[in-house]
């Protein structure tokens, strides 16, 4: 079977990584997201007890199914060998294929009218035995790989059914044989068919071992295949009135689109139920290498980590010929646990509490909390990590508040937004004339109108990427020698997907006036700005107030009231930099008697810093 993307090349290399990784263990539930035509699954049927193989495109189900079982097809109930008979009844019929894919009925030359109707015959009979019970449905399945197999192999197409040829290729004029489907020796003797989207079922597939190999250019498979489709289907749908296709849109993949691609592979990934990803791609497809190791170490153990380069002679179609350096990408990992993944906010956020999620999370109550507020938002590294029923997230700069609501949106469209003005200002390292012409376009538009987009769009490209502001709040960041990297793309994506699966409120309050109801399962986090050093967000000469002894008061008196309405709280502080100690905090705790854990990795550049997590449990 000619099929784009075909990965009967590299099976024994997949093969050969399990065993390097020692999973080669017949236990394993082996899954195929992607399953094609059966190249993978049919290599390792004899290696693993259950194989689960899942297509979007029925007809790529059927046909790998048929490759796991087909030694197995004895078709006893039928009581003589089907392809004897297909084979020696001259059976003819002017039916759908006949009707609208041959000149028989149409203009169209996909197939010579003699194999036209002979196809049609094959499928009738085919679906007459199964009907009267004489075939079972796995030799259902196997005859309808056979059929596609035996229709591939006349049909007046350059291997793909988008369109036919305006001649007759010699292949398409011989007679078609009803052939016997390749497939290797041995049977699965357990297996599960899906026929879905990926992506609508990853989070409920169980399995051990998950492959994925997914499109990666614009060829939309429903399109380039929709004549198999059809015949497996046998659906006589409605068809296009030039090339034939059946409605594709229910069958269109969002993996061959930019950013598309980029959203399905973090979701997959961070819902996969799998300990072990295995992952074939291209590096001619949407997403770069550093993209998806980023994004596979987000949620895997780095040191399993595994990228194997293997040259690999591809698919040639009218985009890419003449191109050279075509090679295959052969990634591996083992996840890690869920509570070991921390999501990184897409903004670099001064005081950033990312590397520190896990301590945080590890020092949090034993029991669950209801309501979490994350009271000094900022880049929301923190809150975003908290399995609650509810998060608030709040900030009191109306910018950075405004940047985090944003998120929580579409990414492919906002991702678009960013390319389109990348592109209309010529955005780059170098291009300092662009950067200040979007900095004065962004100014110029009244505070309450700006679009936070154009706004992180600015940031992207500002000097370290820093948030800051003048007093009259226009954007003052100069030029930096920063991008919007492949790193960056992999933090943005995941960051608004678990923004999206989180229940989050938004807020733009000092804290001392959230509108929150303090009860015993409510919990506090607060990581107020430091008294000890400053930031361009608490220096009071951007627009907003500073962080003085007066707020560290405030915020003292706040968490007391937490206190005494038994709720929660836990504040990030640092009571130590070089000679400053900060007595005022050290004795509002031993006053209170609330628990103070030292942090042993520090987020600051100091080396003489002090950083704690103060409890009032």
């Amino acid at each position: 079977m000619r099929y784009l993307g075909s990965k009967d090349s590299l099976a024994n290399q997949i093969i050969d990584l399990l065993r390097n990784k020692g999973l080669l263990q017949n236990e394993l539930i082996f899954c195929d997201g992607f399953c094609g035509m059966g190249s993978v699954a049919d290599s390792v049927k004899n290696i693993y007890k259950q194989i689960i193989i899942n297509d979007s495109l029925k007809c790529a189900s059927i046909f790998t199914h048929a490759r796991l079982i087909a030694n197995g097809c004895a078709f006893k109930n039928l009581d003589f060998d089907p392809f004897i008979f297909l084979n020696t009844d001259k059976g003819f019929k002017e039916g759908f294929i006949y009707q609208n894919y041959s000149p028989g009925a149409s203009d169209r030359m996909y197939f010579s009218k003699e194999n036209a109707g002979r196809i049609d015959f094959f499928r009738e009979k085919i679906e007459e035995w199964y009907e009267t019970k004489k075939i079972t449905d796995n030799e259902y399945s196997y005859l309808l790989a056979c059929l596609l197999e035996s229709v591939s192999d006349v049909s007046n197409t350059a291997g793909v059914y988008g369109a036919f040829l305006k001649h007759w290729d010699k292949r398409a004029l011989k007679s078609i044989v009803f052939n016997k489907i390749d497939a290797s020796p041995g049977i699965a003797t357990d297996v599960k068919v899906l026929n879905s989207k990926i992506e609508d079922i990853i989070s409920n597939i169980e399995c051990d071992i998950l492959y994925l190999d997914p499109p990666y250019t614009q060829n939309q498979y429903g399109t380039q295949y929709h004549l198999l489709e059809t015949l497996v289907l046998n659906d006589n749908p409605s068809i296009s009135k030039v090339t034939g296709s059946r409605p594709t849109t229910p069958m269109r993949s969002q993996w061959s689109k930019n950013y598309y691609a980029h959203v399905l592979f973090d979701k997959i990934i961070a819902e996969t139920k799998a300990k072990y990803i295995i992952f074939s791609y291209n590096n001619d497809g949407f997403m770069s290498k550093d993209f998806i190791e980023t994004t596979m170490k987000r949620y895997g153990i780095e040191d399993s980590y595994v990228c194997e380069v293997i040259d690999y002679k591809k698919y040639n179609n009218f985009k890419c010929q003449g191109a050279n350096g075509h090679f295959e990408y052969l990634f591996f990992i083992e996840k890690k646990t869920t509570d070991r993944v921390v999501i990184e906010s897409p903004l670099n956020y001064t005081g950033s509490k990312s590397k520190m999620v896990g301590f945080i999370k590890s020092q949090l109550p034993p029991k669950g909390i209801d309501t979490f507020v994350d009271a000094f938002g900022g880049g929301f590294n923190v809150g975003i990590n908290i399995d609650a029923r509810k998060i608030i997230y709040n900030d009191i700069n109306p910018f950075v508040e405004g940047l985090i609501r944003s998120f929580y949106t579409d990414p492919c469209s906002y991702l678009q937004y960013i390319e389109r003005q990348i592109k209309k200002y010529n955005l780059s390292p170098d291009n300092k004339d662009g950067f200040l012409e979007l900095r004065e376009k962004y100014n110029s538009i009244p505070v309450a109108k700006r679009d936070p987009r154009m706004l992180y769009t600015l940031i992207l490209y500002g000097f370290q990427q820093q948030i800051r502001f003048n007093t009259n709040w226009g954007f003052n960041n100069p030029a930096g020698s920063r991008w919007f990297n492949e790193n960056l793309l992999s933090k943005f994506i995941a960051f608004t997907r678990s923004l999206q699966a989180k229940n989050v409120e938004f807020m733009n309050s000092n804290f001392e006036f959230l509108n929150i109801q303090l009860t015993p399962q409510t919990f506090i986090y607060a990581d107020p700005p430091y008294r000890s050093t400053l930031g361009v967000y608490n220096d009071g000469k951007r627009g907003f107030e500073g962080w003085t002894l007066a707020h560290e008061k405030k915020l003292c008196k706040f968490l007391d009231t937490v206190n005494e309405h038994e709720a929660k709280f836990m504040l990030s502080y640092v009571v130590k930099v070089g000679e400053f100690t900060n007595t005022e905090i050290l004795e509002w705790t031993n006053k209170n008697k609330y628990h103070m854990v030292d942090v042993v990795t520090t987020q600051g550049r100091y080396n003489n810093r002090h950083e704690v997590l103060i409890k009032n449990y």
